[in-house]
């Protein structure tokens, strides 16, 4: 069997079997493919169903000269993944990731903005110029909805339903879910639809997306990240933010003010109640008052 064979059927059952978006395909791929590279440079033509433990773990050991433990771990992570895909095929009957431990890693909490650092954020956007409006319903629809950059780039304008206060999400795996959205995100995008997307010169197959460029088509998710970028830079903010860290915030401060774990889990799309609990880690004081409120030996 031979590696693009192997990996074209893996990509297959991600996409079909699993659900998974085409963007969690190649982070899964990517990985497989540095193996085959390190093989390849190494005129090692041994293929997936009979390379072994040793041969995997040098690559490993090469690899994490040049990683952090964090990244080593989703490397092996991803390889083990692969391979107990082989295994549960029966092109193999063993996975030689079995005897690899990950190297351990302690939880990396995300960052989070401050109510006034986003405000301060919001604030240096220029509204004078044409794109600006459009920023400011991007950073407010992301902190105001705690949506992924894919899923704000994505939003549509047939997913709005603001008379009812709410807007269609589309997440991973194509998983849709409903989310809340307050009056004053409403009209920001209301402002952004009426004065500057509908003057643009909207190109075919754009026509029911939200956000666009100047030349009328889709944002990418790069461009989102360079808008947030650079009015870090221009606020002077020291800290290291992305799209992500508004959904960090979001979840954040509902949890400061006491929304509960799985209405949050609800809106952030998080199958798992487990990964939003990573919230709870990020305010002790807040548990602190929880304990100090509720708790009968108080």
């Amino acid at each position: 069997m031979k590696w693009e064979n192997a990996l074209k059927d893996y990509q297959m059952y991600l996409k079909i079997e699993r659900g998974l978006s085409q963007n969690s395909i190649d982070n899964y791929s990517l990985d497989i493919r540095k193996l085959i590279k390190y093989l390849e440079a190494h005129n090692d033509a041994i293929s997936p169903t009979d390379i072994k433990t040793e041969s995997i773990q040098q690559f490993v050991y090469e690899t994490a000269k040049n990683v952090n433990a964090r990244s080593q771990s989703r490397i092996i992570s991803g390889l083990r993944s692969f391979f107990n895909y082989l295994v549960f095929e029966d092109y193999r009957e063993t996975n030689p990731l079995d005897l690899i431990e990950s190297p351990k890693i302690g939880r990396k909490l995300p960052d989070t903005l401050s109510e006034e650092e986003i405000d301060k954020l919001i604030d240096a956007i220029d509204l004078s110029k044409p794109e600006g409006e459009r920023n400011r319903a991007i950073l407010e629809t992301l902190y105001g909805c705690g949506l992924r950059v894919s899923e704000l780039i994505n939003l549509k304008l047939s997913d709005l339903f603001f008379d009812e206060g709410f807007i269609k999400v589309t997440g991973k795996g194509d998983k849709q879910r409903f989310v809340p959205i307050v009056e004053v995100t409403q009209k920001f995008i209301n402002i952004y639809r009426s004065e500057i997307r509908n003057h643009l010169p909207i190109q075919s197959g754009h026509e029911d997306t939200l956000f666009l460029n100047r030349r009328g088509k889709q944002l990418t998710r790069a461009m989102i990240f360079t808008i947030i970028k650079q009015l870090a830079e221009k606020t002077g903010l020291k800290k290291s933010i992305s799209p992500h860290t508004f959904r960090h915030s979001f979840a954040t401060h509902l949890l400061q003010n006491n929304a509960d774990l799985r209405s949050i889990q609800l809106m952030l799309g998080h199958e798992s109640i487990t990964t939003t609990e990573i919230y709870v880690h990020l305010d002790k004081s807040h548990l602190t008052k929880v304990i100090e409120q509720y708790h009968p030996r108080k």
